[in-house]
């Protein structure tokens, strides 16, 4: 109103020149009162929104405490959801209380919420719409209540949802389109229930790519679909728990769970001794341990377990080409997705980088391999036709290419053998030394004699030692009879012609034809006397 009194005044008064300076400066007046006027008004809207703000965050239930993005109501004997939430809050605690029914659209006023705890209540049924305005909403806590189903529309609209508590209910029946719109999906815990099937195929259409852990142990499932289980993805069978089952035993399961101990899934090697199965089928305390009672499992034996997973090698900065081998290859409704060692997604025309190609018809190449890309691929062949899919495994090893050795190792060895022989062989059969003064041995000094030398020594004395009677000892020889256990010597005064040379001859080489450990007595007394005689 003012601003169009101003633009009224300058208006009427154009004709008029002389009161041109004065307008122009009425003008300029009156626009800076409009200005504090507008500012004025700005700071009593800051005052209001203030004012609000506070009025929200007062609205705190008496029974909950609040704090800057944290509203907890544990434990307060609440039979229902109190009203006026503060609408900041981003995790919600209900536990512990006796809340029976919760209303529908009763999220709409926590735009924020992310996390919900209503776990340890008396929950026995969600109705429609409950969630529906909770899109941020990533972790459901309703474990600890009185659910007997899990319907379709129970969780509608928590496209966000990551981790999923349900364990610790009564819940016998699971919808097979319960989790389908939960694209989002980590974790669900269906432990500790009374379910007695549970609809494995929405996990087969590979609707949750995101899904690492399904835990359905401790409950009552009689059977186990294997043939639907083997075709599921590595990442979720690593995360798929159902021992304390009674299933039924049988081979195909033993020959499943033995093969999943053997690539080191945690659903099996966490829980070894819980796995247990039914021997018979109609009497429930026939439960037995799967990998502790191993004598039930015998005639198994028969049935060829193959474990091993395909090998390819590679060398560092090479390429390969890995393929996918299923029997869905004739299908043109194939499609393939490869997951790499660091669960990285590769598809045809879809996801792939400067390393990974993938191709249509399910191959993928591996440009300029590293070490780094070593490791189990996985691949799965989904046919849309057959509605079905299957996986395989392809173990990739990349190395350093090795250094060429200077010697071979067999080589080496056959060598040193042969150089052994020839030293042999010219030990043994080397013609002995010509040269007398090259073979001269030197002439060791005398050595003080005894009897056990005697005995022991096959060499005689040399033909150039001077014998002198009743002072050196010619040779040492036992005599055969002996005195108190002593040896008698043979001296040189029992030969009346020391210097006899056929005598000494004789004695020699009777001394070297006989052995240390012989009895030589005999034999060369014997001699001696027939040499005397001859003499």
């Amino acid at each position: 109103m003012l601003l169009w009194q101003l633009v009224s005044m300058l208006l009427a008064t154009q004709g008029e020149p002389r009161y041109c300076t004065m307008n122009v400066l009425t003008l300029t007046v009156s626009i800076w009162k409009l200005l504090g006027k507008l500012l004025i008004l700005f700071e009593l809207c800051i005052q209001i929104s203030t004012i609000n703000k506070c009025f929200v965050f007062a609205r705190c239930p008496a029974v909950c405490i609040c704090t800057a993005d944290l509203l907890s109501c544990v434990n307060q004997s609440l039979k229902q959801v109190p009203d006026m939430l503060p609408p900041t809050a981003t995790t919600l605690d209900l536990s512990h209380n006796y809340i029976v029914l919760l209303n529908g659209s009763w999220l709409a006023a926590l735009p924020r919420l992310q996390t919900l705890r209503i776990n340890h209540n008396k929950i026995s049924k969600i109705t429609q719409q409950v969630f529906y305005n909770a899109t941020y909403l990533t972790h459901l806590d309703i474990s600890f209540n009185h659910l007997r189903t899990v319907e379709k529309y129970y969780f509608e609209g928590l496209v966000n949802l990551k981790e999923l508590l349900l364990y610790c209910n009564e819940i016998v029946h699971v919808d097979e389109n319960a989790f389908v719109k939960l694209t989002s999906l980590q974790k669900i815990y269906l432990s500790l229930n009374n379910l007695t099937q549970f609809p494995f195929e929405f996990i087969q259409r590979l609707e949750h790519p995101y899904l690492r852990t399904l835990d359905l142990s401790t409950n009552n499932l009689h059977s186990i679909p294997v043939e639907v289980i083997k075709s599921l993805p590595v990442y979720i069978k690593n995360g798929l728990y159902f021992h304390n089952n009674p299933v039924r035993c049988d081979c195909s399961l033993e020959k499943m769970l033995l093969e999943w101990k053997h690539h080191g899934f945690s659903s099996v090697q966490d829980f070894k001794e819980e796995h247990t199965c039914k021997a018979y089928a109609n009497m429930p305390s026939t439960l037995i341990k799967t990998f502790m009672y191993s004598t039930y499992f015998e005639n198994c034996s028969s049935i060829q377990m193959k474990f091993a997973t395909p090998e390819v090698h590679s060398k560092v900065g090479e390429s390969l080409v890995i393929d996918c081998k299923t029997s869905l290859h004739d299908d043109n409704t194939t499609t393939y997705q490869w997951f790499s060692p660091r669960h990285e997604l590769f598809m045809y025309s879809k996801h792939w980088d400067k390393t990974h190609h993938p191709f249509k018809n399910g191959s993928l190449k591996i440009i300029n391999a590293q070490s780094s890309h070593s490791g189990l691929y996985v691949c799965i062949a989904i046919s849309e036709l057959q509605k079905i899919n299957m996986t395989h495994k392809v173990n990739v090893t990349v190395q350093h290419p090795k250094l060429v050795e200077t010697f071979n190792t067999a080589l080496t060895t056959l060598l040193g053998c042969v150089v052994s022989l020839v030293l042999v062989l010219l030990y043994l059969y080397m013609p002995p030394c010509r040269c007398s003064r090259c073979c001269k041995k030197p002439v060791s000094p005398p050595q003080d004699c005894s009897a056990q030398s005697s005995i022991l020594s096959t060499t005689p004395p040399p033909m150039n030692r001077k014998v002198s009677a009743n002072k050196h000892v010619v040779f040492l020889e036992p005599i055969k009879d002996a005195q108190n256990g002593k040896v008698k010597l043979a001296v040189s005064e029992d030969f009346p012609d020391a210097k006899h040379t056929r005598l000494l001859q004789l004695k020699l080489d009777t001394e070297s034809n006989s052995s240390g450990f012989s009895d030589p007595p005999t034999t060369s007394h014997d001699t001696r006397q027939q040499s005397l005689a001859d003499g």
